[in-house]
């Protein structure tokens, strides 16, 4: 092992060069981490046994020996190729041998020498050698590296670079620009990669400049370390002067016996930081607006808005998250037990359940609940979440005008709160809840923003893993929120909301859905809310089917429960006056509790008339018959529609007329009939708009009974599109309205031949007594509506301006589909 010592370096100007001839063969002295340049009066210490035999052999053989230096310096012992080619030629000036086996040796440089191959490698290195010749340069360019090298070396001294006090003057003093060069490079600390540049570098203006480039860089690294050192001190002094002077207030506080609420304030948000199990950017992001609340004053109004800040972080639920129920059996006992029919959501609840059972990783559905009002949207979302073991939480989109109502406000803004989103989570205090939002299609848009593009991020599951709400600023995991939407319309929903959400339509209770659900809910919850045992008021079945046709009219049960309220607190009264111990409400008695009845549904004719045919109609209050009758006149084959048809229902009537006429040659019709007759559809009850497709072969029956005096069966009923060449095309609503036919009495159903399919909802004691007939061209509609000839004691009646005159009829619902 050989390695340089720099303090006991002897200067150069002591050491003037030998003019001798360079031997051809020379021992070699590999040296570790150093090297060697000419003039210079070095120690090493050589422990390695080729070295020392080497260096035993030099002493013997006039002390010359090529110093060589390592490339790799954890090579212990180096053979030929682990050595540079260029090294230098020095004399062993004095030998110390020492306790420990190794060897101190001084040794001068001479000359610059390249190894021009090995004589032999043991039991020591050999080489031959050849002199390396310098070139100098002179000139105004060299002196001027000279200066500015040496300058470099002035400067990395004065940085703080440990080098012994003498080596500038000695630098100072050098004349020569080699020597300067070789000196330096020796002193200065740089690779010895770049040392060894410098030794091979015969040409002395190129070693000048290979030393300036590297003494330039080591001082732009020397000032960045200043740099970070000055400022880590600042810091540290900084840091350790606001601890000393806290230190000194808490002592002054226990002095004054006075207790540190804001430094055990400070500690307790610390704690309940590390607590909260955030994600580790929040938390981050938590403890750096700890820091800053701490330096600030206690008076500063900053103070609250950090502090309210870190308390919304704080209430977040990162980690926590309901235990989820999956029992598919208890759930659908549960949603049976809150909801009467309802069968297509409880279906798609108990899907939901099912695959979350085998699929664990399942993003949460965005359900959306459309249906009329009272129909148990909201009622459901409850049951849901209580089947799933779930929270549940609730907000109202209804008016909502302000995007800052889902995203919340920048904290800049005075007054600023998290959005609905953020409340409702820190409501449910889970990460996982049933999030229902009712009302979406009632959300307003003005200068505040879009509530329902905001909703659009919300709603996604392929976006809300990572939720940003502008007063938290840090992603917001929804993924695992089960979000339902209620509305009862579908067009005013935007359709890209639209399109995030499953849509699940709700129908209109229908009468027998009612009676149960006033059975088995509405009566006993109102029993007891009113303080009445079941013995003291009993509701009839029939009672409930006159509130239900008489003082309702609605798709959901709410005004059936008012209903219910108001008989329960005239009971309620009666009972308390002692007037009464006990009441039982039937059909004929609900007039004495609740008055007139408010509402009439259709019922069926008495007797078979010309020019009168029944239809049935369906509204989101359920379904109900309604009367078309026809009136001809003399006149100049004008077409009338009245009764606040819709266009689409005056397109029927056209559509019937245009057939009519078509057909009128087969049907026995005088073909020229409109010319010199006018025809008036009207349909009763004119204040009531009526619209849809379905009153097509109702219109055309009428019109064909009343242009061939042939009566129309009073126990038929019939529902369906018509087209000019007499098609009948299927229709919605078909349930509501064969119930409705069911309840006015009637006995045969006409039906679309497509809608045969819609029986299956249809209760099975209502198709036991109804005949149904389905077909598919008006000619098996007439042959099964109207009489084979005309009654002649009905001709004999009506006269012309009588047929068809208007009579009291039942109210038929508000529109026709």
């Amino acid at each position: 092992m050989a390695e340089a010592k720099d303090a006991d370096v002897v200067s150069p100007e002591a050491a003037e060069p030998k003019v001798e001839a360079v031997p051809g063969e020379v021992p070699v002295l590999p040296t570790r981490g150093a090297v060697i340049y000419p003039y210079l009066v070095v120690p090493l210490f050589v422990g390695r046994p080729r070295s020392i035999k080497a260096l035993e052999t030099t002493m013997k053989n006039g002390r010359r020996i090529a110093l060589v230096a390592q490339r790799n310096i954890t090579v212990d012992d180096p053979g030929p190729d682990d050595l540079y080619q260029v090294g230098t030629l020095g004399e062993v000036v004095q030998t110390l041998p020492l306790p420990d086996g190794t060897i101190r040796v001084m040794i001068e440089g001479s000359e610059r020498v390249r190894i021009s191959g090995y004589v032999h490698s043991d039991p020591f290195l050999k080489a031959r050698i050849q002199h390396l010749v310098e070139v100098e340069q002179p000139g105004i360019e060299t002196e001027a590296l000279v200066r500015n090298v040496v300058a470099q070396f002035e400067r990395l001294i004065n940085l703080g670079k440990n080098l012994p006090a003498d080596a500038l003057e000695s630098a100072r003093r050098i004349t020569d620009a080699g020597r300067l060069a070789d000196l330096i490079a020796y002193y200065a600390q740089i690779p010895v990669e770049v040392k060894q540049q410098v030794l091979e570098a015969a040409n002395q203006r190129v070693r000048l400049e290979i030393l300036a480039n590297v003494l330039n860089r080591e001082i732009e690294i020397l000032e960045v370390e200043r740099k970070i050192s000055s400022r880590v001190k600042q810091e540290l002094e900084d840091s350790q002067k606001e601890f000393y002077l806290r230190e000194k207030m808490k002592a002054i506080q226990q002095e004054l016996g006075e207790r540190d609420d804001r430094t055990g304030e400070m500690e307790e948000l610390r704690t309940r930081i590390k607590e909260a199990e955030m994600p580790e950017e929040v938390e981050e992001r938590a403890l750096k607006e700890l820091d800053r609340l701490e330096r600030m004053p206690p008076a500063s109004p900053e103070v609250v808005v950090v502090r309210t800040y870190l308390d919304w972080l704080i209430a977040m639920p990162w980690n926590k998250r309901s235990e989820e129920k999956l029992d598919i059996r208890a759930a659908e006992r549960i949603l049976n037990e809150d909801h009467y029919g309802l069968k297509k959501v409880k279906e798609r609840v108990l899907e939901f359940l099912a695959v979350r059972k085998l699929a664990k990783d399942i993003k949460g559905p965005i359900l959306c609940f459309m249906g009329p009002p009272g129909v148990g949207k909201t009622s459901i979302g409850r049951s849901i979440a209580r089947a799933t073991g779930r929270k549940f939480v609730r907000i109202s989109l209804g008016g909502m005008r302000d995007e800052g109502e889902i995203r919340g406000h920048r904290r800049t803004y005075v007054g600023a709160l998290p959005g609905r989103i953020v409340q409702g989570l820190k409501t449910a205090s889970t990460r996982n809840p049933v999030f229902m939002m009712d009302e979406v299609d009632k959300i307003g848009v003005d200068f505040r923003g879009d509530p329902a593009s905001a909703l659009l991020e919300v709603l996604d599951p392929e976006q809300n893993n990572a939720f940003s709400d502008h007063y938290l600023e840090v992603p917001l995991d929804l993924s695992e929120v089960m979000f339902i939407t209620t509305g009862n319309l579908l067009d005013p929903v935007p359709p890209a909301l639209k399109d995030r959400m499953e849509v699940i339509e709700f129908p209109g209770y229908i009468e027998d859905e009612k009676v149960k659900i006033a059975q088995l809910f509405l009566i006993p919850k109102q029993l007891k809310n009113h303080g009445l045992e079941p013995k003291q008021l009993r509701f009839t079945e029939s009672g409930l089917r006159t509130i239900i046709r008489e003082y309702t009219r609605e798709a959901g049960v709410r005004n059936l429960e008012r209903e219910i309220a108001s008989i329960c607190r005239k009971v309620a009264k009666g009972i308390a006056q002692e007037k009464v111990k006990a009441a039982r409400l039937t059909g004929k008695s609900v007039r004495n509790y609740l008055g007139q009845g408010r509402f009439r549904y259709g019922m069926a004719e008495k007797e078979d008339e010309v020019g009168v045919a029944t239809g049935l109609g369906w509204t989101e209050f359920g379904g109900d018959i309604l009367f078309v009758e026809v009136t001809l006149m003399k006149g100049r084959g004008n077409l009338v529609l009245t009764g606040h048809l819709g266009d689409v229902m005056q397109e029927s009537g056209k559509a019937a007329f245009s057939y009519a006429r078509s057909r009128a040659a087969d049907l026995a019709i005088d073909e020229d009939f409109y010319r010199r007759t006018d025809v008036h559809i009207h349909v009763p009850a004119g204040q009531i708009p009526k619209d849809g497709p379905s009153a097509g072969i109702t219109m055309a029956t009428t019109l064909v009974s009343a242009l061939t005096r042939r009566p129309v069966r009073r126990n038929v009923a019939m529902t369906g599109e018509v087209t000019l060449r007499g098609k009948v095309l299927p229709v919605g609503g078909v349930k509501e309205k064969v119930l409705a036919a069911h309840r006015a009495g009637i006995k045969t159903v006409i039906l679309p031949q497509e809608n045969k399919r819609d029986l299956e909802e249809i209760p099975s004691h209502v198709q036991e007594d109804l005949t149904f007939s389905f077909v598919e061209t008006m000619d098996e509609v007439l042959s099964l509506a109207l009489h084979e000839r005309p009654r002649r004691e009905a001709a004999a009646k009506a006269a012309p301006s009588e047929r068809g005159a208007a009579r009291p009829v039942a109210q038929p619902p508000s529109s026709v589909h």
